[in-house]
């Protein structure tokens, strides 16, 4: 089942204005500094926003337009909140429970047991929820709104008030469900990481306009965007092991006619595999490296580049169809006499898995 939806919500200092589709099996993150209107988008999806107007479609079930509008409790859905929001005089297990009522028998996709398993609560379940770790908290959300079997999952920034070990954890467990569960899910972030590691699909909002949409692994590595710019700026780069060298213990993963070599023991070839690549972690070589103990080096071609103030570079390169940022000083484009339609060598220094 997809979502379509093409709304405008008034809110008091801008105008909220948003056309987002959703496919199933695929993760859409909503991305915007605090107050651009994420979670307002995502109460009018629910049906929480009376103001909102428009339309909002799933599949052949119409939830809003001009003539109709489904209350929240008609909305086939399982949204997680900010907050954990479970009920504080219930155990974990009737917890996840309780929200069942909601679905029939007839339309329960995932059972209570595959989402005790999915996100591994068996160790958790005659817990009172005053005795969880807030990391345990959401996890416990989480399998109560895939327990619901709903036709869409929403996260309203699942892990703002989470720790960062907690946070890896769970992100691994929400990758798990995008890799389960053939729904459509909206993920909305203002932590650039979470975006890199989750989403196939993005919208990025700034006072409730939309910026842009599209691809993610696209989105990050738009000059014109302001991602590019950030400072924790990256490209992702979805490969596949292609082999393993055992004595070294390092994975060779493969995309285009490239090839990076990353130390990881839990790979597998032929397992699909996202990189994040900083842009301040990518240097330029006019010749293939020689005698370096940077081990990742890519041949690429310029594409464009930006000014970063008067001392640093932005450059977007094309290694072999993927996308690769490097952010150097201006002194060593002159130096290198760089030029858009170059041939280059990217020396990657660092590369982080998104697993």
């Amino acid at each position: 089942m997809s979502l379509k939806a093409q709304l405008t919500i008034p809110r008091r200092d801008f105008t909220i204005n948003v056309a987002l589709e959703a496919a199933p099996g695929q993760v859409t993150s909503v991305f915007g500094p605090s107050g651009c209107g994420k979670t307002s988008l995502m109460r009018a999806i629910a049906g929480l926003e009376n103001d909102a107007r428009g339309y909002i479609q799933m599949d052949d079930q119409t939830w809003q337009d001009s003539t109709t509008f489904r209350p929240a409790h008609q909305r086939d859905i399982g949204y997680v909140f900010q907050d954990a929001s479970l009920f504080p005089h219930l155990n974990v297990y009737d917890n996840l429970q309780f929200g069942l009522k909601r679905q029939p028998e007839h339309k329960r996709r995932v059972s209570v047991e595959q989402a005790i398993e999915l996100l591994a609560l068996t160790p958790l379940l005659n817990r009172q929820i005053d005795k969880l770790s807030g990391g345990e908290k959401q996890r416990v959300a989480i399998a109560r709104a895939v327990a619901t079997s709903p036709a869409i999952l929403l996260f309203d920034e699942p892990l703002a008030a989470v720790d960062i070990p907690h946070k890896q954890e769970i992100l691994r467990y929400i990758q798990s469900l995008h890799r389960e569960l053939d729904i459509p899910m909206i993920y909305v972030s203002h932590a650039l990481d979470e975006v890199a590691r989750l989403s196939d699909n993005l919208l990025l909002l700034e006072k409730g306009q939309q910026l842009a949409s599209g691809k993610t692994v696209d989105l990050l590595s738009q000059l014109h965007l302001p991602f590019a710019h950030y400072e924790e700026a990256a490209a992702i780069v979805d490969t596949t092991v292609a082999g393993i060298d055992s004595h070294y213990n390092l994975n060779q993963l493969k995309f285009a006619d490239s090839q990076i070599s990353v130390s990881h023991g839990q790979l597998q070839p032929g397992d699909k595999v996202r990189l994040r690549i900083m842009a301040r972690d990518v240097s330029l070589a006019l010749i293939p490296p020689q005698q370096s103990s940077i081990l990742n080096s890519v041949p690429a071609v310029i594409e464009s580049m930006v000014d970063e103030g008067i001392a640093q570079k932005l450059i977007r390169l094309n290694a072999g169809g993927q996308i690769i940022l490097s952010r150097i000083t201006s002194k060593s484009v002159d130096d290198l006499q760089l030029k858009t339609g170059m041939r280059v060598f990217a020396q990657v220094k660092a590369v982080s898995l998104l697993l």
